[in-house]
């Protein structure tokens, strides 16, 4: 049954927008997550969560998370990606794809177990949480390899609306080149307006299109790491003679993603309806990722938590850096 679980994820998002309402500096989407890694590790809550609510909160994390991000390709429009420039539309793809093999590379370098690597990857050069969601589906990772993934961004984006604006001024930068850092270079879409407020709607605006862009990248990685699975699975699948599994290389829901990017570019929406349908998606996020934290066991950590954690930290400060050096740029 999983009415129970999906009810329970739903008031905690709710709680997480009230909270952020509040306290709008605190992204709703990080906190769904932190009161999913809380409700997962609290012991009396921990029953619950492991049995009567677990069918929910998988279904949540799996099925609103894919809709939820169908719908964030609303979001973008490649209008706005061109407006950019090219050096900057460039450096970005650059950025995601130098952090997403350097941190992919690190974490098999120091035998990060399961699908670990794929998905730290993933979420620090894409989007946080979200991107570790879409992509554990496509290559079917286990909860127990999503846990470390999660807990890494939440706790480095979450740094990050602290480090970040610390640093802009010491830096150096004007508030449009603090903008394209934070966008380039905080993992988590509500982080990075969190992050990127501080320094006025300018730079917010110019932190959230480069942010959407590298959300963009997420459609071409998942079909890169289908491709991957497959191949793996035909391998596997030629030594035991049992049948392959062989995910779409191109998953509905990414396919949904551009789609709706599409429509956002060539179709004029009303208003209203752009408001409604970002109002569901961060709603749907909100629920998915509190499912995402609640399978997240904080004592179950402890075996990779060490060179996890160097990845995760290691990985957070190659992007900053490279985000930082593509910001110089004329």
């Amino acid at each position: 049954m999983w009415l129970p679980g999906v009810l329970v994820a739903a008031a905690a998002a709710l709680l997480a927008a009230t909270v952020h309402a509040l306290f709008p500096a605190l992204p709703l989407l990080t906190l769904a997550v932190v009161f999913g890694i809380v409700a997962g590790n609290l012991p009396p809550a921990r029953r619950a969560v492991t049995g009567i609510l677990a069918p929910g909160l998988k279904l949540a994390a799996s099925r609103f998370m894919r809709i939820g991000i169908v719908l964030l390709g609303l979001k973008l429009s490649l209008v706005d990606i061109l407006g950019l420039g090219w050096v900057t539309i460039l450096t970005t793809v650059l950025i995601v794809l130098i952090t997403f093999v350097g941190t992919y590379w690190l974490g098999r370098a120091v035998r990060l177990p399961g699908r670990q690597p794929i998905l730290i990857a993933t979420g620090f050069s894409i989007c946080g949480a979200s991107a570790i969601g879409a992509m554990s589906g496509v290559v079917k990772a286990k909860d127990a390899d999503t846990a470390t993934p999660i807990a890494l961004v939440t706790l480095c984006g979450t740094l990050a609306i602290a480090v970040l604006p610390a640093l802009w001024h010491p830096l150096g930068l004007t508030e449009l080149q603090f903008g394209h850092w934070v966008g380039a270079g905080v993992h988590d879409v509500g982080q990075v307006v969190a992050t990127a407020q501080v320094a006025g709607p300018a730079a917010l605006a110019v932190a959230v299109v480069v942010k959407l862009t590298r959300v963009l990248l997420l459609a071409p990685l998942v079909a890169v790491a289908a491709v991957g699975e497959r191949r793996r699975e035909t391998r596997v699948a030629s030594v035991t003679d049992a049948p392959a599994f062989r995910p779409p290389i191109m998953p509905l829901f990414v396919v949904g993603f551009l789609v709706a990017v599409l429509v956002r570019t060539f179709v004029p929406l009303p208003g209203a309806v752009l408001v409604g349908a970002d109002t569901v998606q961060t709603s749907l996020l909100a629920i998915a990722l509190f499912g995402l934290g609640a399978a997240v066991n904080l004592r179950s950590l402890r075996r990779t938590g060490g060179k996890a954690l160097g990845v995760g930290l290691t990985s957070w400060t190659l992007i900053a850096g490279l985000a930082f050096l593509a910001v110089q740029l004329p």
